[in-house]
């Protein structure tokens, strides 16, 4: 194994897709689904933890139930094409995206506009106030599309992993 290589076996996956579906499980309830003794499924997280696999845990807002209990709740997919592509405006613009509370995700992307931001917002007033200061605000920003959430189908944070079915290759 290199430096840069992390070894995964069929246990490792097994516990990295529990963890994405419910990662409040205890190291108890996790050792007994992979039938493992508590101290070793701890090893194993830890390991996963410190070769950077497993990122962070976070708990997930419902956005609509977040809505009903503080009033509106706008969310938008945003498009946004600068004038300029070169290292530094890229750079330049989204350092300004990612400090915003209000972008939860932004993509630099390519073949079409250069990032795609995900953004969620209390009210359209907010999210004017966010284009205002985000887009208006930068001399460099050339369009701008938003598509407003009417309803969301699916959301997932889990990454598709092999397979960890008996007789796979992931065993």
């Amino acid at each position: 194994m290199t430096q840069n290589s992390i070894e995964l076996d069929a246990t490792d996956l097994r516990l990295l897709q529990l963890l994405q579906v419910d990662a409040s499980r205890s190291n108890q309830a996790l050792a007994a689904l992979l039938q493992l003794s508590p101290p070793t499924c701890l090893r194993r997280v830890r390991r996963l933890q410190e070769t950077g696999l497993i990122e962070r845990q976070v708990a997930i807002l419902q956005p609509e139930r977040l809505a009903a209990a503080l009033g509106h709740g706008l969310q938008a997919i945003v498009e946004v094409s600068l004038d300029r592509q070169d290292s530094d405006s890229l750079d330049s613009f989204e350092r300004r995206a990612v400090a915003l509370d209000a972008v939860q995700q932004c993509w630099r992307v390519s073949a079409g506009p250069d990032f795609i931001l995900v953004v969620a917002a209390p009210d359209m007033p907010a999210y004017l106030e966010l284009s205002r200061a985000l887009f208006t605000g930068d001399a460099n920003v050339r369009n701008v599309k938003s598509f407003f959430s009417v309803k969301r189908a699916k959301f997932s944070t889990a990454m598709p992993l092999p397979s960890t079915n008996p007789g796979t290759a992931a065993e």
